[in-house]
């Protein structure tokens, strides 16, 4: 799935000057690589969108691939903070997919989180773009997130017949990102969590909390 100023949906926090500026600097540049992509995104223009300096904005990130990397961690420690508990991802199946139901209704309601992922997952697949690390890390630990809970499930009889176990934290996510593809290009024809839950109900034989 940190800042003075926020997003829709989050909350702003006191913080001293320079960890404050910081914060705003990661904001500008959140938004400005969800529009137009990692790649065509300058230190010039983020300086310019947070109102410092070139120099300003070199002194808190050196290089244009340390503030990629700020902003994809703070992506990861919001959507763990307010969607997942420390340590127990997966554990539990049922609340696991309850609190991805959720997620995906918070990103639906904040477009800029969903392009953001979107344009720089698929700028990643560039075997030079300084992102593919992280990437490839992220999805092999949703992968296994995912398995987690789904063996969870397995294990209580909770999962329909016809569901291969085996398989289904892949297919679940590719279904999650391309969903958030649909929605993008037809924001009024897709309901993406009431999609998810939907195929969750064909998939799990219990109501999810």
């Amino acid at each position: 799935m940190t800042r003075a100023t926020t997003r829709q949906g989050s909350a702003p926090r006191n913080y001293p000057k320079g960890e404050r500026r910081r914060a705003q600097i990661i904001e500008a540049a959140f938004t400005a690589f969800g529009q137009v992509g990692y790649r065509n995104a300058s230190m010039v223009r983020l300086a310019a969108a947070c109102g410092v300096s070139r120099a300003g904005l070199l002194h808190h990130f050196p290089t244009k691939e340390s503030l990629l990397e700020a902003v994809l961690e703070e992506r990861e420690r919001q959507d763990d903070e307010h969607f997942f508990q420390p340590g127990a991802v997966g554990q539990d199946g049922l609340e696991y997919f309850a609190s991805m139901i959720r997620l995906v209704a918070h990103n639906q309601a904040n477009p800029l989180i969903v392009s953001l992922f979107a344009v720089l997952s698929s700028e990643a697949t560039a075997a030079d773009h300084p992102a593919r690390p992280y990437f490839v890390t992220r999805y092999e630990r949703a992968r296994g997130q995912m398995q987690s809970a789904v063996d969870d499930l397995a294990r209580r009889g909770l999962l329909r017949p016809h569901v291969d176990a085996a398989t289904l934290a892949t297919d679940l996510i590719a279904f999650i990102d391309g969903l958030q593809v649909q929605w993008l290009l037809s924001p009024e024809a897709i309901d993406m969590p009431g999609h998810l839950r939907t195929l969750l109900r064909g998939l799990i034989g219990a109501e999810l909390p």
